[in-house]
């Protein structure tokens, strides 16, 4: 069961390591581009190279969708980027229904921890496979791989190499669920633990799901704080911020930035062009601003937008 690209690796991990897929559940298709013409989601477009069946449920509690599933008889569901699962179908396989999610559990529950994580400047984040239950993320956990992050690399970036370990780890926990041969971890007895492993409620990382206006940039941060949350949430949302210029306000999403070790002295958000670099004050370092992409137009270096711009008389708001 899943939708996007993240999910259609561990599907032909699976297939290459000789599961035997019974079905695939996914999105209906949804209308989309100028034409908006019908698309199917990246996970349906896999399963029907291989001819696999796909049911498209608009509503997961349907008792027909419910009874389709039975009729497969499968003895597991692997869970990856979908939606919410009814008890009525998580309990439905003898061997149980997994999940995997894209952090190292229980930090980082919710819809976006790739985004978060690089945004809080992690310097390690993984995966986890973990047993459904009626609540998000909160399933006994099977296993987990954890990554390095690097200090410049992007949401999109950690997306790849999470989505290719993720692929691993499915299969792993698969064969492991079949074999008996795992140890379940109850996330609720790790948290009540104290001392070095305890983790309380109030020390988890959120990662709820990302809206345009947690999107806008505050330049009245450090440096570091704006460099995370741009790559965060690069290449999709986008970071943006709102460029004050005689001609009036215009946006301007950030897709990559750069640390420098000079000292910022002017207001944060005030503009410095140095031959044909982009740099802008925050509360301790200027940072260089290196991908852009200007509202209705294309990605372009920062090069490219100077040219192409009177920044003399700008400044970033907020």
């Amino acid at each position: 069961m899943g939708t996007p690209e993240f999910a259609v690796a561990p599907l032909r991990k699976l297939i290459e390591n000789q599961f035997k897929i019974a079905a695939v559940v996914t999105v209906p298709d949804k209308p989309a581009g100028r034409g908006l013409k019908l698309q199917e989601s990246p996970v349906k477009q896999f399963a029907n190279e291989y001819k696999i069946p796909v049911l498209q449920p608009v509503k997961l509690n349907e008792p027909e969708f419910i009874e389709s599933l039975k009729q497969y008889k499968a003895s597991l569901f692997i869970v990856v980027a979908f939606r919410k699962l009814p008890e009525a179908v998580w309990s439905l396989p003898p061997l149980g229904c997994f999940n995997l999610h894209a952090s190292i559990l229980p930090q980082y529950r919710g819809a976006a921890p790739i985004n978060h994580a690089v945004m809080n400047g992690e310097k390690t984040t993984g995966v986890t496979t973990f047993f459904i239950n009626d609540r998000i993320d909160t399933g006994k956990i099977i296993m987990q791989r954890e990554i390095p992050v690097g200090p410049d690399e992007t949401a999109g970036e950690v997306h790849d190499r999470l989505m290719a370990s993720g692929a691993d780890l499915v299969v792993e926990t698969a064969e492991a669920i079949f074999t008996g041969n795992f140890t379940e971890k109850d996330q609720a007895v790790m948290q009540e633990k104290t001392g070095q492993d305890g983790l309380n409620e109030s020390e988890l990382k959120k990662a709820p799901k990302i809206f345009r206006d947690d999107c806008m940039i505050n330049w009245q941060q450090s440096a570091l704080s704006i460099h995370n949350f741009i790559r965060g949430l690069s290449p999709y949302p986008g970071a943006f911020g709102m460029l004050a210029t005689p001609e009036g306000n215009k946006e301007i999403k950030v897709l990559k930035s750069a640390l420098t070790n000079i000292p910022s002295k002017e207001t944060p958000g005030r503009i410095f062009l140095f031959k044909k670099q982009f740099f802008v004050s925050t509360t301790d370092n200027l940072i260089e601003l290196l991908i852009l992409k200007p509202a209705g137009k294309k990605t372009m270096s920062a090069e490219e937008y100077i040219r192409g711009n009177r920044l003399e008389l700008s400044a970033f708001i907020g």
